[in-house]
């Protein structure tokens, strides 16, 4: 993979099909999906991949089972089938999951009608997962001994799918897709402004680290920003159907609250009768999500936030102490952009979590731009095909689509890499317990990149090593991310290539041994800076 320079170098004063502004999910899925038929792309973000709402989702890939109590089949029936996608492209990665729903004597529907909406969601889903089950209180108490069970009358299991490993991480892979088949893509490049001239888009760019600025120029622009769509195109006037609202949502990581004999997702009903969830990953918890009403698309966890999960989440487990914010080891907090009506009310007059959670694309001919109005990491297949559909409709020729832009490697060259795996022995040179093999971590992560670290590990066995205590991260890892994964900060690696972050508390990152390794493995001669800028963050 080139470096992040010569992707800058490419992109000044260079001309493209398309133009995507924004690296998070829907900028990503275009990107591979457009690159990968054929057409020209540029992508670019202020940040990092995946660095604003695309970092901060729930890792779910599921279907929607709750959008079921607002009746918007459809979108159920669409979201199902983009999940039964994902699974069969992303076996190693995405998982199916078990969903255990508690149902207590306030919860909104009784054990027998939740078993009827889970069989119909089942069937919705074409039967891509595991039939659900109907769950006695005693059968809960059984499965799960950490539920407190006192005032539950029952409940269902359902089955969806989620992330193996983090979001933006899944992000990164369609980024790196794209760059397999010729885009240009850069991180930390800023739109200054961007105007029509004659038959392209004209567009001044900044680099958010060194600050030099340069145009590029593309025949289609695609506005993939987010949260932030509608001030893009406020700023080159153009006029769309659709807008943006902003709901925000908060998890809580905390240690492992589940037994280690499922991995399994519990679900409850709030006091306000909305979902909420505690999520695996890996030795923690995630306990999540809200939704609030916001006016921005920037927001916080703050500590109303914190005691509302943690008084929900201690009302309905059996701990032996009850969590506190001393047992929380990172938080993530995202701002989910809302698909409305252009001409419509502000939306503080309806329930907000009936809101659709349905995405829109939306083409100016005239222009030759194309909008992504929301969108969810399980409907990025859809997104991605949406999009080239639009953008080919405004004069870009592309080839035809074979739905190879996306997915794991073939079968033959995993079987390949568990091969070599197998007679080198590799899981057998963890010293600790994992929560996995070591062989299907680095493939899940790396696909194909995988053969290369295998060998850098026979040439020097301290590529085998641990690079940070309770990290789960190996040295030749970091060797590989440094010249293949586009990291300019260290929170890039820390937060976003690896979920470092999210499952070893700020504490002990900042007092790791390691760390000051990870730096100088990553940045060279540049260590001390991103360190300096990481530690003063």
């Amino acid at each position: 993979m080139a470096s992040r320079r010569t992707h800058i170098d490419t992109l000044r004063d260079g001309f493209f099909d398309a133009l995507v502004v924004g690296g998070g999910i829907n900028g990503a899925v275009t990107s591979a999906a457009l690159a990968g038929r054929g057409a020209s792309v540029a992508l670019i973000d202020r940040g990092d991949f995946g660095h604003f709402t695309s970092q901060e989702s729930s890792n779910l890939v599921w279907g929607g089972f709750k959008y079921l109590e607002n009746y918007e089949l459809l979108l159920v029936f669409k979201l199902c089938r983009s999940r039964n996608r994902l699974m069969k492209a992303y076996p190693d990665n995405i998982k199916e999951v078990s969903f255990l729903a508690s149902l207590n004597e306030t919860s909104p529907f009784p054990p027998w009608f939740a078993g009827l909406g889970a069989f119909g969601y089942w069937v919705i889903g074409q039967f891509g997962t595991r039939y659900p089950r109907l769950l006695s209180k005693e059968k809960i108490r059984d499965e799960e001994p950490v539920i407190d069970t006192t005032s539950v009358r029952g409940g269902i299991e359902y089955r969806d799918a989620y992330l193996i490993d983090n979001d933006s991480r899944f992000v990164f892979s369609f980024v790196r897709s794209a760059l397999d088949a010729g885009a240009t893509a850069a991180n930390y490049i800023e739109l200054m402004s961007a105007k029509r001239d004659g038959e392209r888009w004209v567009a001044q760019l900044r680099d958010v680290d060194s600050g030099e600025e340069f145009t590029t120029s593309a025949k289609v622009l695609v506005n993939a920003a987010g949260p932030f769509v509608d001030e893009l195109n406020a700023g080159w006037g153009a006029a769309t159907d659709h807008r943006i609202v902003y709901s925000k949502g908060i998890h809580l990581v905390v240690p492992r609250l589940t037994t280690d004999k499922h991995q399994r997702v519990l679900a409850f009903f709030d006091d306000t009768q909305r979902l909420f969830y505690v999520i695996p990953m890996g030795s923690r918890s995630v306990i999540g999500t809200t939704d609030t009403r916001i006016d921005e698309p920037f927001s916080e966890v703050n500590d109303d936030d914190r005691s509302f999960l943690l008084e929900q989440i201690n009302q309905r487990l059996n701990l032996d102490t009850p969590l506190t914010i001393a047992d929380v080891i990172a938080e993530r907090c995202g701002v989910r952009p809302l698909v409305v009506n252009a001409g419509g009310a502000d939306q503080r007059d309806v329930d907000w979590t009936s809101l659709s959670r349905k995405h829109a694309v939306e083409t100016d001919r005239r222009a030759r731009l194309v909008t992504i109005f929301g969108g969810k990491l399980t409907d990025c297949l859809n997104i991605g095909e949406e999009v080239a559909e639009a953008v080919e409709s405004l004069g870009v020729p592309l080839e035809k689509d074979l739905k190879n832009w996306y997915g794991e490697p073939a079968k033959a060259t995993r079987s390949e890499f568990y091969r070599q795996a197998r007679l080198m022995k590799i899981d057998a040179l963890r010293t600790k317990p994992d929560v996995e093999p070591l062989s299907d971590r680095l493939w899940r992560r790396y696909g194909r990149r995988a053969f290369s670290m295998l060998e850098a590990i026979r040439d020097d066995p301290r590529m085998g090593e641990d690079i940070m205590e309770n990290a789960d991260y190996l040295r030749v890892e970091l060797h590989l991310a440094a010249s293949t994964e586009m990291i300019t900060k260290l929170e890039d690696f820390m937060r976003r290539r690896s979920k470092i972050e999210q499952v070893v508390s700020d504490d002990v990152i900042r007092h790791s041994e390691g760390l000051d390794e990870v730096a100088r493995i990553l940045f060279g001669d540049d260590a001390d800076k991103r360190l300096g800028e990481y530690l003063a963050g």
